[in-house]
């Protein structure tokens, strides 16, 4: 096959799991009916394919079956549900069914929109199931927002979403790729948000998961995706739920001391917000999809180098499609009402009050700002020397154009901008496009302008066009 089917209706990729002899498992469901189960009883020929379903609503009976755990819907709970159903339709079947059988277990666990309430619609689903006949099983867990407005809508969503990934997870078990591009099938951005994936198991041995939730973003399943610094993918509600947030943009090719010190000068400001928490403040380094993408491909070996190198220095990090800093204000809205804050240097500023960056919006920068600053979020602005340079470009005297100083005066006047303050002078020249040219060509005085660790990253596993041993 040389392209992914993407005409196939939800009952087209049910019927087609039904006559496939290889898949026979149980199916569970618990929070939002059991609408994966129905999809596949109501194509017909579902007795070669499901051997049970089940839905353990009451807690006390989840725990009776799964054993206890701390949230009913999370992760934890979900991987008993797939560790238990699994094992119990193998040990039950293995011996009765034809030897060319790949059992399977999927499992799902859910808030849907509340009768009373307007709470938060999430769920963890996941897939067990065998690559080959007797083999160990693979994995694949996602984690979904519902963003349809009742109970109702988001059933039958997460019915397809299910489908979906049993189908993809048995018609294109060596593309994990088009298993991500074929979730979306029949529903569209606008009910469905994946924003977290994990494939793990012998089926999926090669996999890279930090290209695969990467993949998510390019597959307009969601607009970002969050590592925490080994590299792990993190749940954005997790992480950022009542905490207060730093971002840092930037494009880190490579992570320079100069960033460094904008992220540590910054938190050291936003520490003395008397709302802010400085023990549980988010310290996020965001890289724009924008800056990945060459062409319409991504880098793979550069993408991964970059998020290496921020983890060597401990930073969380999110790679968004958020161009505006207006939408990622937004988005982290939608977790935290606690302060937000943006550490930027004063070398954006062209960006930041070009108004052809705000084509398109009725409003235009107006509005822009308007978004950006409604409510406890500030921009922390770190100065500048251009090298060759004996100026220092800071908020004070950074120019905008000439129409524009009343709005910069307007926003710095009312603590909207905030000029760093304690920051180290002897880092404000470098520049990651000299650090970078620096690497390819061999020279020996780049590494002191990057954090010791990840010079010595760079050395030993060769990244950026480093000279490797």
């Amino acid at each position: 096959m040389t392209a992914r089917d993407t005409t196939l209706s939800t009952d087209q990729k049910a019927l087609a799991v039904n006559l496939d002899e290889r898949s026979y498992g149980s199916i569970v469901e618990i929070g939002a009916g059991q609408e994966v189960a129905r999809r596949f009883f109501q194509v017909g020929a579902a007795a070669g394919t499901v051997a049970k379903t089940m839905s353990a609503y009451d807690m006390a009976v989840s725990d009776d079956i799964y054993g206890p755990v701390e949230r009913y819907v999370s992760r934890a709970r979900l991987s008993q549900m797939l560790e238990r159903e699994f094992a119990q339709v193998v040990g039950r079947l293995a011996a009765k069914r034809p030897p060319t059988t790949q059992f399977f277990a999927y499992a799902a666990t859910v808030t849907a929109r509340s009768f009373r309430q307007k709470n938060e619609c999430h769920g963890w689903i996941g897939l067990r199931l065998q690559h080959a006949p007797g083999a160990a099983p693979s994995d694949i867990v996602l984690h979904v927002r519902m963003l349809d407005n009742d109970n109702a809508q988001q059933s039958e969503a997460l019915g397809i979403l299910g489908v979906n990934l049993v189908h993809g997870a048995f018609f294109h078990t060596g593309r994990p790729d088009w298993i991500i591009e074929g979730l979306g099938d029949n529903l569209g951005s606008e009910r469905i948000e994946v924003d977290l994936i994990h494939f793990s198991g012998p089926g999926f041995a090669g996999v890279e998961n930090r290209l695969m939730n990467l993949h998510l973003i390019r597959s307009w399943l969601t607009r970002a995706v969050i590592f925490a610094p080994d590299g792990e993918v993190v749940v954005p509600r997790e992480l950022f739920y009542r905490k207060p947030v730093m971002v840092m943009r930037g494009s880190f090719k490579p992570v320079t001391r100069v960033n460094v010190d904008m992220m540590s000068a910054a938190l050291s400001q936003f520490a003395r917000v008397s709302e802010v928490d400085e023990t549980r403040t988010v310290a996020l380094a965001e890289v724009t999809m924008n800056s990945l993408v060459t062409g319409d491909d991504v880098d793979a070996a550069d993408f991964l180098a970059r998020m290496d190198l921020l983890g060597e220095c401990g930073y969380t990090v999110m790679i968004s499609d958020y161009v505006r800093f207006f939408r990622l204000r937004a988005y982290l809205r939608r977790y935290t009402h606690e302060p937000i804050g943006i550490a930027l240097s004063v070398r954006d500023f062209a960006q930041l009050f070009d108004e052809n960056y705000y084509e398109g919006l009725e409003g235009g920068m107006l509005e822009a700002f308007g978004k950006l600053f409604p409510d406890h979020t500030h921009v922390y602005v770190y100065p500048s020397r251009p090298a060759g340079s004996d100026r220092l470009v800071t908020l004070d005297n950074v120019e905008v154009p000439r129409h524009l100083r009343h709005l910069l005066a307007h926003l710095v006047e009312n603590g909207k901008l905030v000029a760093v303050e304690r920051y180290d002078e002897s880092l404000l020249a470098i520049d990651a496009g000299e650090v970078l040219a620096a690497i390819a060509r061999g020279d020996a005085d780049w590494a002191a302008q990057v954090p010791p660790a990840v010079a010595e990253r760079i050395r030993r596993e060769g990244l950026f066009g480093h000279p490797s041993r």
